[in-house]
Formats: C-alpha cells, sequence, structure tokens
C-alpha cells in the first residue's frame, strides 16, 4: 500500500517528503469581491486574537518533532483511527484512502480525460506547496476528483479558533467550470454565504453573481484561492454585511448594532460547531481536531468568558469595546454560559484522549528492538 501511494505522489510530482512541508503563509496577489456584497480585503488579512495575549496567529499543528517508531499504539487506532506518527505530526497536505464519509462519495468521478487529470495534478502542486498555516488538505488516493479542506475561523472575527471543514469535488468538467465545494453544517447557519444544507455562496464558484476575475476563469482560478476566499471573505469579522439587503446599511448605526447582534449569535454558533467536531471529527481529521482544541481550549474558554462579561464578539482583549446591557445581550450571555460548560466538558474529555495518547507513544518509544 505503500508503494501504491508512492506511485500515485510521483505522478503528481509530489514527493513523500515534500508532503510533510509545513505550508508557508503566502499572499496569492489577488483580491476578490464577498460574496453577498463588494466588500474586498486582500488573502492574507490579519486580526488581534480576541481575548489572550498572542498576535492572533492560529498555529499550525506541525511540531519539530521526529516520527515515532513504526509500532502503532493500540489506542490512538482504535480510538482516533491514527497512528502515533500521525500523533506527533499532522501534516498540512496529504494522501489518504478512505473516503466514504465524504459528501460527494457516491457520485461517479466521470470519465478521466489528460487535461482533467493535468488540472488536479497543477491543484495539488500549488496546495502543497502553499496552503496558509492555518488550512490543512486530505485528498484521496482512488478518487482523485475528491478533497477535503479544514480552515482555522480567523481570529479578530466570530469565528475565531473554530474548526470548518468542506467537501470538494472536481467534476469532470474541470477546470471550464469551478470546483463543487460542500460545506460540513452540522445543520447550523452561521454566516449568510454558509447554508444549513451545505451550500457555499462564493462568486468564484459561480453560485452567486460576480464579475470579472470574481467567476471562475479556468485558466487563472484554483483551489487555492477558493480556500483563501472562504477564510477572509466569508468568515470575516463582519458576516452581517455578506447579506446584499444588509449591506447599505455598513457604517450606519442600526447597521453596525445589527452587525454586533448578530457576531453574537454567529460565535454561540460557531461554539456549537466546535462541540460538533469535537464529538464527530471528520475522518483524517481527527488528529487535527484533538490537538487544535487542546492547544486553543484556554482561549476560547477565556474569549467566552470575556464575552459574558461584556466584550464584544470579535474585539482585541485590549480595546475595551462593550455591550449595552439590553435584551439582545441578556439573551446572548444565557445561551454562551449553557455552550461554554458544554465546551469546558468536552475539552476536558479531549485531554484526557490526548494524555492516554501521549502516555501510549511513550511506552512505544521506549520499546527496544531484540538485537
Amino acid at each position: 500500500m505503500a508503494l501504491k501511494i508512492k506511485k500515485l505522489l510521483q505522478l503528481f510530482c509530489v514527493s513523500k517528503k515534500d508532503s510533510k512541508k509545513k505550508g508557508k503563509s503566502i499572499d496569492p496577489l489577488w483580491t476578490a469581491s464577498t460574496p453577498h456584497s463588494s466588500l474586498s480585503v486582500t488573502a492574507n488579512k490579519s486580526h488581534l486574537d480576541p481575548c489572550s495575549s498572542g498576535t492572533g496567529t492560529v498555529l499550525s499543528m506541525q511540531k519539530p518533532k521526529p516520527e515515532c517508531t513504526s509500532m502503532i499504539s493500540s489506542y490512538a487506532r482504535t480510538e482516533h483511527g491514527i497512528g502515533s506518527d500521525d500523533y506527533m505530526l499532522f501534516n498540512q497536505f496529504d494522501v489518504v484512502q478512505d473516503f466514504s464519509d465524504h459528501h460527494y462519495a457516491k457520485t461517479s468521478p466521470g470519465k478521466a480525460t489528460k487535461d482533467w487529470v493535468k488540472a488536479i495534478q497543477s491543484e495539488w502542486n500549488l496546495l502543497q506547496k502553499n496552503l496558509p498555516e492555518s488550512v490543512y488538505v486530505r485528498v484521496y488516493e482512488d478518487r482523485i476528483d475528491l478533497l477535503r479542506a479544514a480552515i482555522v475561523g480567523p481570529a479578530g472575527t466570530p469565528y475565531h479558533d473554530g474548526l470548518f471543514f468542506f467537501d470538494v469535488r472536481f467534476p469532470a468538467e474541470y477546470p471550464k467550470c469551478p470546483p463543487k465545494v460542500h460545506y460540513h453544517s452540522g445543520g447550523l447557519r452561521l454566516n449568510p454565504n454558509l447554508y444549513e444544507s451545505g451550500k457555499v455562496c462564493l462568486s468564484l464558484l459561480n453560485t452567486w453573481w460576480g464579475n470579472g476575475c470574481e467567476k471562475w476563469g479556468k485558466s487563472n482560478s484554483t483551489m487555492l484561492q477558493v480556500l483563501v476566499s472562504i477564510q477572509g471573505l466569508v468568515l470575516n469579522d463582519k458576516p452581517y454585511f455578506n447579506e446584499p439587503g444588509n449591506k447599505n446599511s455598513a457604517k450606519t448605526t442600526a447597521g453596525e448594532k445589527n452587525s454586533m447582534a448578530y457576531n453574537q449569535t454567529a460565535f454561540v454558533l460557531s461554539c456549537k460547531t466546535m462541540l460538533y467536531s469535537l464529538r464527530k471529527p471528520p475522518k483524517h481529521f481527527e488528529t487535527l481536531v484533538a490537538r487544535h482544541f487542546h492547544e486553543r481550549e484556554r482561549a476560547i474558554l477565556d474569549a467566552c468568558s470575556a464575552y459574558m462579561s461584556g466584550a464584544v464578539v470579535g474585539s482585541s482583549a485590549g480595546s475595551g469595546a462593550r455591550y449595552a446591557c439590553d435584551k439582545c445581550f441578556a439573551d446572548f450571555k444565557k445561551s454562551l454560559t449553557l455552550y461554554t460548560e458544554h465546551l469546558r466538558t468536552e475539552f476536558a474529555a479531549n485531554r484526557s484522549c490526548l494524555l492516554e495518547l501521549e502516555r501510549q507513544s511513550s511506552v512505544v518509544d521506549e520499546i527496544v528492538p531484540a538485537s
């Protein structure tokens, strides 16, 4: 099986060694119109991390540690579906096998053509070399038309520290038409562009109106642009104005008040999404979910505490921005209090699981082969 993966990577000009390389922060040098809005932002937009002492950059899960021995922890395999080497590292780009839980698993890939394979080859190479540190991708050995991505919610937004998952299919007509993208919503509508059904409303995907380079172009649009657009343009700091009927109220007193209320709801739903991911992580991302929420649990809980005390959702710790103590805030505080307790419980369970994984890994490392 390892030989089979190696041959596939060679076919796509992706070496197994390079596939473990940490992705680089990039600026694809483009701007796009926000779906449902004329707002433009650059791909490398950054914010302060709310209610924490960091700079707001979400840390990569990759750790500068050597791979473990080939002996696999049975606990890791049964509980998380991973080996001990996968626990120590979570590659930003990698090739995996099981696609059974993928949204498009039962959709026929269609007839493969030379141009189609070449286009996907180009996408793999681009993603493998240029993924931002807060985006993770898995492609499939036996279904090269499928892809799954995890995007970390940007700091300074109501989505900070969340994990958002997307299933992608490259249709037989690709790249003449854009990829199909499905959002793992868990039945929640936390953004005007992300529907409960999983639909992603984005001009670059031709699921919303746009002009010129805002629309998909077979010769210049890429999957990397789609992922960066979702992170920077959809999961933004004021998603309320993504809705076409709301953009004209931007910078008005009423509009800004409605935007802050929307951010409250979005953050609560983001917390619910965290619970959903912790309880049922998508295949091949179990390690990322466990490690990410272990590393970010304190920042998340500190933010919840600050927001319940009146700090504006998404604001930096020292900004001093506060909510008015009205009925809207009271309802938000009540909901957030409930989900904060649920998060504490899930974080504790996740912490215990990781401690056990570390213990198992240490036992494996101490085993000395007989001479």
